[in-house]
């Protein structure tokens, strides 16, 4: 199989050192690739925060996706950023970092708080492969509503449904259910939203009337 084909479908693989022309090629498109984005995240992060169109101007060219009403606080990190979809009215806090050598799914109204990291490499146990640079990669898919809490993790291959808020500093390594509440290390769904939260922003606090207005 190409290195392409082993990236792109979760397979072990090595990112040089190969011998066949097809594989070779792939190398040098990748390595332009993930030089072309920390150019591009480097000039976002020192782009002027009311520079908002300069800003949106280089989300336009290093990502796969970018969605209306994003706003990434600097610094931001990507390794790729070509491989990353990002829908419609998403905050990230400070301090994203996305390992993203293959594809990221972020839905539409999901927040980040600081230090939030998505990674879709992992590397193989066995410590002879790691010598040798050995890696695998899984698409990470968020779905819409998601609040992700600060210090979170988020390891390969995992989805997260619509409607769910993952706790700060967990760790997640399996996938979670839509309409849940879920934190940890590793992080489990603790409980259903139900409609008592659209009662209550926090235990004992009743939402006020006047939340989004005058």
């Amino acid at each position: 199989m190409s290195l392409e084909g082993k990236m792109k479908s979760g397979r072990l693989y090595c990112e040089f050192g190969h011998e066949m022309e097809e594989n070779k090629a792939y190398e040098k498109k990748i390595e332009y690739q993930r030089v072309h984005c920390k150019e591009l995240v480097y000039d976002y992060n020192q782009t002027r925060p009311s520079n908002g169109k300069e800003k949106r101007r280089i989300l336009d060219e290093l990502l796969a996706e970018a969605g209306e009403e994003i706003w990434i606080e600097s610094p931001a990190f990507f390794s790729y950023g070509c491989n990353t979809h990002i829908g419609h009215h998403f905050y990230s806090n400070f301090n994203m970092c996305v390992v993203d050598d293959c594809e990221v799914f972020i839905g539409n109204y999901v927040m980040f708080g600081p230090n939030v990291t998505l990674t879709v490499t992992g590397h193989p146990v066995w410590g002879e492969y790691r010598r040798k640079g050995a890696q695998f990669s899984l698409p990470i898919h968020i779905g819409d509503d998601v609040w992700v809490g600060s210090n979170t993790i988020i390891l390969p291959g995992v989805t997260i449904g619509s409607d769910v808020v993952i706790g700060a500093g967990s760790v997640v390594t399996h996938d979670i259910p839509s309409h849940s509440v879920a934190f940890g290390t590793p992080c489990r769904v603790v409980r259903e939203i139900t409609e008592e939260d659209r009662l209550s922003y926090r235990k004992g606090c009743p939402v006020n009337e006047d939340w989004d207005r005058d």
